[in-house]
C-alpha cells in the first residue's frame, strides 16, 4: 500500500467534497443540471457520526458527476477499495417516458439492470415533459410515474420522485434533498463499517513482525479524510488523535532503528501548520515514517481540523504541549542534528503557531475562561520563543546586551547549552571576526546602578560557556582544563563569560597566538578555543542551520537582536495581561523597561518600572524589588519627578536591611533629607508607612476623665539607618465608638530626633470627648516635606528595639470616661447652727476616684452670711461615721500622707488652696461663718395655735466652686444650704388667773439646737398695759438657775404679772411688745451642730466664757375670758356644697362688752371686716372687705353674709372672716369655723345622654 502514498496525497489535495453520480438514461441532464447545482452546497444536512449519532452539518459541499465521466471510469478495483471515500455516495437515475408500452418494454428492463448493484445507494427522478394545457399527456405521465413507483419503491423506502419541467412542484426540491441525504447517510455508515473492520484487522497485528504502519496509516487517514469531506470534523480529529497514539506506540519498537530525520535543508523551520510541505513518499522509511516530519504532519492535520471547528484556542494549547514534547525528542537526537537545531525549530514553531492562532481567533468567540486561557498559552509561546532566542543571542556574543534580570537568569540558567557531538570549529578565514568579537568583549563594562549600588551579576548560563564548548571539542582531552582556566579556582556562578576579568584570565593562557595565525596551533592536540572564537564558530554554524531569513536577520546585529527581543517581550507581556497570569505580564514589563532604560527612554521605562515595583511590593518579593527599584529611582531623578523619586527612596529604605550595604542605605536617606529641605515645585505628602511604624506602649491604655488633659506615650520604630530630625509630629486619634467623629491630631510641641530602631515619644493630650481611642495615623514634617504613616506595630517586646510590623491594633491607647461625678461637696452637719453667732460650718470635700491635687476652692457667701476673716480656716480628715449624716466616704488611703491634726488654711480673695494630702481622701473644711438676722425672735402669743418660725427664714446659702484637675480644667459648682436658728423657741400661756387680777404667765423654752443649753438668768420686759407683781425686777417667780435645757427638750419659767391701765403720754405710742431676755451658755460639738461661738472658744474653758444673750419678742394678750367681740361661723346648708353652685357663707358678730370709744352717734359704731379666701378654690360674688354698722351696746349682734362659688371639688379650706381693726386678743371664735369643708363634684349633665334601650 505504500506505493499509493503519492496518489493518496494528490487525492487529498484535490478532493474536498462528496460525489453524487448521475445516471442520465433519457439524456435529461443538460436540461435540469442548472436547477440541481443551484441547490449546492446543502444548507442543512443530517449525518451519522462514527458512533451512529445524528450530527447536523451546515454547508455540506457536493458535486454532481455523470457516470460517463472519466473521473469515475478510470479507477482500478484496488484503488476503489482503498480510496473508497472518493466514490459516489448516491446515484441519481434520470428517466422520462410518455407511453406505458415503452415503459414496460424498454425503460423498465434497463432500469432493472442499472439498480441491480446492491452496494450503491440510488433513487429515480422521473422527469415529465407534458405541457400543462395537454390533459391527455399529463394523465399519461401520471400513469407512467405511478407504474414506476409500484415497480421500484417499497413500503420501507420511497425511491422515486417526479420533476415537472413546465411547472415544478415546490416540494420537489425538498423531497430530492431528503432522498440525497438518505443515500449519503447510508453510504457513509456502510463505508465507516468497512474502514473500521479493515483497521481492526491491522491493529491486531501492530506488535507482530509483519506490522506495516504505512498500510495502517492509509486506511486510518482515509477514514479521517472521509469524515473531513463529510464535515464531520470531530470524528476526523478523533481519528488523527488515535493515529498519533498508535504511531508513538510503534515508532520506537525494540529491534527497529529508524532515522529521526531533520537533516535536510529547511528542516529547521517547523511545519506544524503546513502538511503539504513535504510529500509523504519522501519521509517513508521501511514500513513507517521518519519521526521528525511525520509528527509535524499529524499535528498540522489536527490543527487544520481545529481551525475548521473554530477552536484556535485549542490549537494554541495543543501546539504548546506538542512543542514542549517534540523539543524533548529533539534533545534526544541533538548530537546528530545540525547545531542548535532544537532552539531554531522551537523558535520557528512558536512564531508560526502564534501567527496562525492569533489570525484565526476573534474576541468573544469563546467563554471568558477559555479566552483567558488562550491568551495565557499565547504568552507561554512568546515566552518560550523569547527564551530560546536569548540563548541563540548569547551563543553569538550578545550575552552582555541581555538584561541580567531575575526572570532572564531563572530561565536561561536552567536552559542547558546545545549538545552537539562536536562543537563547531572556527572557520579558517574568521580572524577579522574574532578580532571584532574580542574588541567587543573588551569594551564591555558592567553598568553601575544608581546610588552606587554594587551587585554581583545574575548568571545567564547554566555553566561556563568557555568550558562547555571546549569540552565538546573532539580533540580536547579532559586533562587540559588547567589550560582553560590558568590555575584559577573554578566558579559555578556562570558569570565569567561576559566580564572583562574573565576575558583577561582566559587570554593569559600559556598557549599564546599571533594575530596572523588565529586558528593554528602547532602541537599534538588543538589548543582550547577562546571565548571570541567560540562566538564566531557558533555564529557560522547557526548561519548554516537557520534557513529563515527573518530569523537570521534578527541575529545579524545587536540592534536587530534587541528589536526582536523587544517584540517577543511585548508580545508575551500583552498576552499575559489579557489572561489570568497578569503578574507574568508585569514581570515581562520589567524586561521591556530595561531595554528602554538602556536606550535612555526614561519616560517609558519609568511607567513600566512602576508597574513592576507595585507588583513586587504587593507580593512581598523584596529581593526582586531591590533589583528593579533603583532603576525606577534613577529614571525618576532624570525626569525630575521629585515626588516619585522621593517615594522610591523611602521604599528602598523600607526594604530588608540585608539587601543593601549600610553606606547604600545612608545614600538613600541623604537623598530623602536633601529633597525634604529643598524647594520642591509640587510638594506632596509622603507616605512612610513602610518606614516608620508606631504603637502604644505595653500595658493598659491611658485612662482620663471627661475634660482632662493628659500625656500619651507612643513607641515609634524608625527604619532610617541614621538619626533623622522631625520638625513636627502629630498622632491621629480615632474614636472606636463613633462613626461621624473624624480623627483628631495630637501635635508634639517640639522637634524630635528619631534614632534607628525604637523611640519613645510623649505628646500632650488636650481634653477629649468620652470614648475609646486607637492610634489612627502618624503625620509630621521633615524639613519642608510633610509625611504620613498609617502602619501600626504590635508593640514588640520591651527588650527589642529593632521591631516593625504592619498589623492594625485593636487595643485602645486612650479611654476617656463618660461624664461622671468626680467630687462632691456637702455640708458636714444638717442640724441648725446659732443665728447671729460665729459658727464653724463644715464643708465635706469628697473625691470620687479622682485626685484633687492642687485643687482650689472658691467660697462665695450668700446674703445674710459673712466669713469671720480674723480667724483661720481649718481642715481635717473626715472620719467615716463620725456623725449621723448620710454622706459616704472612700476608704482611707493608707499611702496618703494624711495628718491626724487639724491644719489651718488662709482665705485669699475668696479662695482656698487645698493641701496635697487631701487629694485622695475625704476631708472636712471648717469655715467660720456668721448668719445675721436683724429682727427679734417672736414668741407665740398665749391662746393661739403654736406656730414656729419658718425654716426658710433661717436658711443661708454658700456658693462653692472647686477647680481641680491637671490644669484646673475640671470645675465643680454647688450651692450648699446651711440652717441657722435661735437657741430657743418661746411660747407663752396664762397658767392661772388669781382673784386679785394677778396672772401667772408661763414662758416655755423649746430647744432648737442639737446641743446642751444652760440658762443662767432670765427677765421679762413687759409691754404697756402689763406690770410685774412682787419686786418688779422682771425676774421669774422662782429662780431655778442655772437651768439646763438638753437638745430638743423643753423648760418653763413662771412670771407673775398683772394688767394695768397705762395712759398714753403726749406724742408717744404705747409699746405693744414684751421682750424676754435669756442669758445662757451652749455646750455642743461642731460635728453635730450648734456649738460655742468661735470667739468664745478661743478665750478659755466653757465655764469661764461670757454668757450669750437671747431676746424674744412676746405679744401678751388679754385673758381669753374678757374679749370684746365674738365671731361665730353659722352652719352651712344641709344639702351640702357642689362645684358650680352658689352658696351663702354667714358669720355672726356679737359685741360682748361696751367698746368705750367716743363716736358721733349714741349707739352705732363702724366695724371693719375682711373675708380671707383662696382664689383658686373659691370665687366671691361681692365685696371681700368693708365696714358694717354695729351698736356699741353690749349684746349687739349683726350677721355678715357673703355669696361664694366653689371652684374645685374635695376637702378645701372655707373662707375666713376677720376684723382687721380689732386685736386678736379681743376676739372670741364661738362657734369656731370649720378647718375643712367638703365640696362635691358638679352634677352630671343629661343633655347629651341617650336612654338605654
Amino acid at each position: 500500500m505504500a506505493t499509493f502514498l503519492p496518489q493518496f496525497q494528490s487525492i487529498k489535495s484535490s478532493f474536498a467534497h462528496i460525489v453524487l453520480s448521475v445516471e442520465d438514461v433519457s439524456d435529461l441532464w443538460p436540461t435540469i443540471k442548472k436547477g440541481f447545482e443551484e441547490r449546492l452546497p446543502f444548507k442543512r444536512a443530517s449525518l451519522n457520526n462514527k458512533t451512529r449519532n445524528p450530527v447536523l452539518v451546515d454547508e455540506l459541499p457536493a458535486e454532481f458527476i455523470l457516470t460517463t465521466d472519466a473521473r469515475l471510469r478510470s479507477r482500478f478495483p484496488q484503488e476503489q477499495s482503498l480510496f473508497w471515500f472518493r466514490e459516489p455516495y448516491a446515484t441519481i437515475v434520470l428517466v422520462t417516458c410518455e407511453d406505458l408500452d415503452e415503459f414496460k418494454n424498454i425503460l423498465k428492463p434497463r432500469l432493472k439492470l442499472i439498480v441491480q448493484n446492491d452496494d450503491r445507494e440510488w433513487f429515480i427522478v422521473y422527469v415529465s415533459k407534458a405541457p400543462a394545457h395537454n390533459d391527455q399527456a399529463t394523465k399519461m405521465a401520471k400513469k407512467v410515474f405511478a407504474k414506476l413507483e409500484v415497480d421500484f419503491s417499497s413500503k420501507k423506502r420511497e425511491r422515486c420522485c417526479k420533476l415537472d419541467i413546465h411547472g415544478p412542484d415546490p416540494n420537489f426540491w425538498d423531497d430530492l434533498e431528503g432522498k440525497i441525504m438518505e443515500c449519503i447517510r447510508n453510504t457513509l455508515d456502510r463505508r465507516i463499517l468497512f474502514y473500521e473492520e479493515e483497521i481492526r484487522k491491522l491493529s491486531e497485528q501492530r506488535f507482530m513482525p509483519v506490522w506495516n504502519f504505512c498500510n495502517f496509516f492509509i486506511l486510518k487517514e482515509s477514514l479521517a479524510f472521509m469524515f473531513e469531506v463529510a464535515h464531520l470534523h470531530e470524528d476526523a480529529l478523533r481519528e488523527y488523535d488515535e493515529l498519533e497514539l498508535c504511531y508513538l506506540e510503534t515508532v520506537n519498537m525494540a529491534g527497529k532503528q529508524r532515522d529521526f530525520g531533520g537533516m535536510e535543508k529547511g528542516d529547521d523551520q517547523a511545519t506544524l501548520l503546513d502538511s503539504g510541505k513535504k510529500a509523504l513518499a519522501q519521509i517513508v522509511q521501511d514500513d513507517s515514517f521518519r519521526e521528525f516530519e511525520f509528527r509535524q504532519y499529524l499535528f498540522s492535520c489536527q490543527a487544520k481540523l481545529l481551525f475548521k471547528l473554530k477552536r484556535p484556542f485549542e490549537v494554541a494549547s495543543r501546539g504548546y504541549s506538542f512543542i514542549i514534547s517534540f523539543s524533548g525528542a529533539l534533545a534526544l537526537h541533538e548530537s546528530m542534528l545540525p547545531f542548535c537545531m532544537r532552539e531554531v525549530w522551537v523558535i520557528t514553531a512558536c512564531l508560526a503557531l502564534i501567527g496562525a492562532t492569533a489570525s484565526n481567533y476573534e474576541d468573544g468567540l469563546a467563554a471568558p475562561d477559555v479566552e483567558k486561557e488562550f491568551y495565557r498559552v499565547q504568552g507561554e509561546l512568546h515566552t518560550l520563543c523569547h527564551t530560546k532566542f536569548m540563548r541563540l543571542g548569547h551563543l553569538v556574543g550578545y550575552g552582555s546586551d541581555i538584561e541580567r534580570s531575575p526572570v532572564n537568569s531563572a530561565s536561561l540558567s536552567m536552559l542547558p547549552w546545545p549538545k552537539p557531538a562536536v562543537w563547531p570549529p572556527l572557520p579558517p578565514d574568521a580572524s577579522s571576526e574574532v578580532l571584532a568579537k574580542e574588541k567587543m568583549i573588551l569594551q564591555e563594562s558592567p553598568r553601575l546602578k544608581h546610588f552606587g549600588i554594587q551587585r554581583k551579576p545574575l548568571p545567564l548560563e547554566p555553566s561556563v560557556l568557555l568550558r562547555e564548548a571546549n569540552r565538546r571539542r573532539a580533540s580536547l582531552s579532559a586533562g587540559n582544563m588547567s589550560d582553560l582556566f590558568d590555575g584559577r579556582p573554578r566558579s559555578g556562578d556562570g558569570d565569567s563569560s561576559g566580564t572583562p576579568s574573565a576575558v583577561q584570565r582566559v587570554s593569559n593562557v600559556s598557549m599564546s597566538r599571533t594575530l596572523s595565525s588565529p586558528g593554528n596551533f602547532d602541537g599534538s592536540i588543538d589548543r582550547p578555543m577562546r571565548l571570541a572564537e567560540i562566538f564566531v564558530a557558533a555564529e557560522h554554524a547557526l548561519r548554516n542551520t537557520i534557513s529563515d531569513a527573518e530569523l537570521w536577520k534578527s541575529l545579524s546585529s545587536v540592534e536587530e537582536f534587541e528589536k526582536k527581543y523587544l517584540d517577543l517581550s511585548k508580545g508575551a507581556a500583552n498576552n499575559y495581561h489579557r489572561s489570568w497570569w497578569k503578574r507574568h505580564g508585569v514581570v515581562l514589563d520589567g524586561e521591556i523597561a530595561a531595554v528602554h532604560h538602556k536606550h535612555e527612554n526614561y519616560d517609558l521605562a519609568a511607567n513600566l518600572y512602576e508597574k513592576v515595583c507595585a507588583l513586587y511590593a504587593g507580593e512581598g518579593w523584596e529581593n526582586l524589588l531591590a533589583e528593579v527599584l533603583p532603576n525606577l529611582a534613577e529614571c525618576q531623578k532624570i525626569l525630575s519627578d521629585q515626588a516619585g523619586y522621593l517615594s522610591s527612596c523611602v521604599k528602598l529604605l523600607s526594604l530588608d536591611k540585608g539587601l543593601f550595604l549600610p553606606k547604600e542605605r545612608q545614600a538613600f536617606q541623604s537623598e530623602v533629607v536633601r529633597l525634604a529641605h529643598s524647594e520642591m515645585e509640587h510638594p506632596v505628602p509622603l507616605d512612610v508607612s513602610s518606614l516608620i511604624t508606631f504603637s502604644s506602649n505595653q500595658g493598659p491604655p491611658l485612662e482620663l476623665c471627661d475634660g482632662d488633659p493628659g500625656t500619651l506615650t507612643v513607641a515609634l520604630w524608625s527604619g532610617f539607618p541614621d538619626d533623622i530630625t522631625l520638625e513636627s509630629l502629630s498622632v491621629m486619634l480615632t474614636a472606636t465608638n463613633s462613626n461621624d467623629e473624624g480623627a483628631k491630631a495630637i501635635k508634639s510641641s517640639e522637634a524630635i530626633v528619631l534614632m534607628p530602631g525604637r523611640n519613645n515619644i510623649t505628646v500632650s493630650l488636650p481634653p477629649q470627648k468620652p470614648g475609646s481611642y486607637v492610634l489612627g495615623a502618624l503625620t509630621g514634617q521633615i524639613g519642608q516635606l510633610r509625611f504620613r504613616s498609617h502602619s501600626f506595630s504590635k508593640g514588640g517586646p520591651a527588650d527589642t528595639d529593632d521591631f516593625m510590623s504592619f498589623e492594625k491594633p485593636t487595643r485602645p491607647v486612650l479611654k476617656v470616661a463618660r461624664p461622671r461625678s468626680l467630687v462632691d461637696l456637702a455640708a458636714a452637719v444638717s442640724s441648725a447652727l446659732l443665728m447671729n453667732e460665729t459658727q464653724w460650718v463644715g464643708i465635706i470635700v469628697k473625691p470620687i476616684n479622682y485626685s484633687l491635687k492642687g485643687a482650689v476652692l472658691h467660697i462665695d457667701t450668700g446674703p445674710g452670711l459673712s466669713i469671720a476673716e480674723k480667724h483661720e480656716i481649718e481642715i481635717e480628715k473626715h472620719e467615716f461615721g463620725a456623725n449621723n449624716t448620710d454622706h459616704s466616704d472612700n476608704p482611707p488611703d493608707n499611702h496618703s500622707p494624711v495628718s491626724a491634726d487639724v491644719k489651718q488654711l488662709s482665705l485669699e480673695d475668696g479662695k482656698i488652696n487645698l493641701p496635697d494630702w487631701t487629694s485622695n481622701i475625704t476631708s472636712v473644711l471648717w469655715i467660720p461663718l456668721k448668719a445675721i438676722s436683724h429682727g427679734l425672735a417672736e414668741g407665740t402669743p398665749a391662746g393661739t395655735v403654736s406656730q414656729r418660725q419658718s425654716i426658710v427664714d433661717g436658711l443661708r446659702t454658700i456658693a462653692l466652686r472647686l477647680d481641680f484637675g491637671v490644669s484646673h480644667n475640671q470645675t465643680f459648682e454647688k450651692t450648699v444650704a446651711v440652717h441657722f436658728t435661735d437657741p430657743f423657741y418661746v411660747t407663752t400661756r396664762v397658767a392661772d388667773k388669781c382673784s386679785d387680777g394677778t396672772l401667772l404667765l408661763q414662758v416655755i423654752l423649746q430647744s432648737q439646737v442639737k446641743a446642751s443649753l444652760t440658762v443662767s438668768d432670765a427677765w421679762l420686759d413687759l409691754q404697756d398695759g402689763f406690770a410685774h407683781t412682787g419686786k418688779g425686777d422682771g425676774r421669774p417667780v422662782s429662780k431655778f438657775f442655772p437651768l439646763i435645757v438638753s437638745s430638743k427638750s423643753r423648760a418653763g419659767i413662771l412670771f407673775s404679772i398683772c394688767v394695768v391701765d397705762t395712759p398714753a403720754k403726749d406724742g408717744e405710742e404705747l409699746d405693744p411688745i414684751s421682750v424676754l431676755n435669756i442669758r445662757y451658755t451652749i455646750s455642743g460639738d461642731r460635728n453635730l451642730g450648734a456649738h460655742s461661738p468661735v470667739t468664745k472658744e478661743l478665750t478659755g474653758p466653757e465655764n469661764e466664757t461670757d454668757p450669750l444673750t437671747f431676746r424674744s419678742a412676746l405679744v401678751l394678750q388679754r385673758p381669753v375670758l374678757d374679749p370684746c367681740f365674738a365671731v361665730g361661723f353659722l352652719p352651712l346648708p344641709s344639702n351640702g356644697l357642689r362645684v358650680g353652685q352658689l352658696v351663702t357663707m354667714k358669720w355672726r358678730v356679737e359685741r360682748l362688752k361696751d367698746s368705750g370709744k367716743d363716736v358721733d352717734s349714741d349707739d352705732v359704731d363702724e366695724v371693719l371686716y375682711e373675708v380671707n379666701v383662696n382664689s383658686e378654690n373659691w370665687m366671691v360674688a361681692g365685696r371681700k372687705r368693708g365696714y358694717t354698722s354695729l351698736s356699741t351696746k353690749q349684746g349687739s349682734i349683726i350677721v355678715i353674709s357673703i355669696l361664694c362659688l366653689p371652684l374645685v371639688a374635695g376637702y378645701v379650706r372655707p373662707p375666713q372672716l376677720g376684723l382687721p381693726d380689732v386685736d386678736k386678743a379681743n376676739i372670741s371664735c364661738n362657734p369656731p369655723g370649720p378647718h375643712l369643708v367638703c365640696v362635691l363634684p358638679p352634677a352630671f349633665s343629661s343633655s347629651y345622654c341617650v336612654p338605654a334601650a
